[in-house]
């Protein structure tokens, strides 16, 4: 979708904007949400981030999913001044010429200009999933622009240590979200530098967090979301029943030999120690019920079986070992799971 295509759909008569879930899980799917409940997410944001009319913000992110709407929604609802560019692993790259919409009385008189970068020396605002973070820093012009960003929030993954420690010292507030489409993006922050570094995330007024039965996330958001939402994202409470912190996804649990092995929490173990992209998935096994299996963009698995039995507890080392030219990821950034398995299975046969 384009952002003229998307300004229309705001414009028109009808009350709802179709999304698509990010497909981390499963296939992409279509979800009606209602506009006032876009706005209402819009204003709750800008307000915790204290973002005012004509503060300017970047939309980098593709505009079929709910990450990328929502910064033109609080574009249209809070006034920001809008700088559109290309999405990309590199949006801040030097070869972009973005494209800016001004907001006079309303969105139906936007006006949109060609600008350089040279005009944008300081943004405050920006959104942006990990692979974006993580590729300007490895550009010395691109880390400075990335830096110069007053609020930064990151979503759509997974942040590692690695990543947290390259931004531990920037000047500005970097933040990581948690959210997904159904809270209309995230319902939560977590500082990521500064003196307000925090392992856990802290909700947005007028949302309640609890955990369920089965001890995952419960969302109660009624600005947002008309009804409760229970997560598979396992969740830890801080001790004033208010902040939380996620462990890992309950669909990513798997049942190896009698032993419940968390995904998320092997492949962080791994990160310092794994260069190259990788990630863990599952096969069925005749002996073990279900064994735990490491992908690998690389054309030798034999040092990756070598640091696993060095770095693992015994029973977190992997059964088998694969490579692959392209890990599976969604059109967001993150690992596509249920691709994952497939493949491993296809692979197998």
């Amino acid at each position: 979708m384009t952002l003229n295509e998307f300004l229309a759909e705001w414009q028109n008569d009808s009350d709802r904007v179709l999304v698509h879930t990010s497909g981390s899980t499963g296939k992409p799917k279509p979800l009606w949400v209602e506009k006032r409940r876009m706005a209402a997410s819009a204003r709750v944001t800008c307000k915790f981030l204290g973002l005012h009319e004509g503060d300017t913000a970047m939309l980098c992110l593709p505009l079929d999913y709910i990450a990328g709407k929502m910064m033109v929604v609080r574009a249209i609802t809070c006034g920001l001044r809008l700088v559109s560019v290309e999405p990309s692993g590199h949006p801040l790259t030097i070869d972009h010429s973005p494209l800016t919409i001004d907001h006079s009385v309303d969105v139906a008189q936007c006006s949109m200009v060609n600008v350089q970068w040279s005009m944008f020396n300081e943004l405050d605002f920006a959104a942006m999933v990990p692979m974006q973070v993580w590729n300007s820093l490895q550009v010395p012009e691109e880390r400075e622009r990335l830096r110069q960003i007053r609020h930064l929030i990151i979503g759509g993954g997974a942040i590692d240590e690695a990543l947290e420690r390259e931004l531990a010292d920037f000047p500005y507030s970097v933040w990581s979200t948690y959210g997904m489409t159904e809270t209309l993006s995230h319902i939560a922050l977590r500082r990521l530098n500064g003196p307000e570094c925090s392992e856990w995330y802290t909700p947005f007024d007028g949302v309640r967090v609890t955990a369920n039965e089965a001890g995952c996330l419960r969302i109660e958001a009624p600005e947002v979301c008309s009804t409760v939402l229970d997560t598979n994202d396992i969740v830890e409470l801080a001790p004033d029943g208010r902040r939380f912190r996620i462990l890992g996804r309950r669909d990513n649990v798997v049942c190896s030999g009698g032993m419940k092995l968390q995904i998320e929490q092997i492949e962080q173990k791994l990160r310092p120690h794994i260069g190259l992209p990788f990630m863990l998935t599952r096969q069925k096994d005749r002996v073990l019920g279900e064994a735990l299996v490491l992908l690998v963009e690389d054309a030798e698995v034999g040092h990756y079986q070598e640091v696993c039995r060095q770095v693992l507890d015994r029973y977190e080392v992997p059964r088998h070992y694969y490579t692959i030219d392209h890990l599976p990821m969604t059109a967001t950034g993150k690992p596509a799971r249920r691709e994952a398995e497939e493949w491993v299975k296809n692979h197998r046969n």
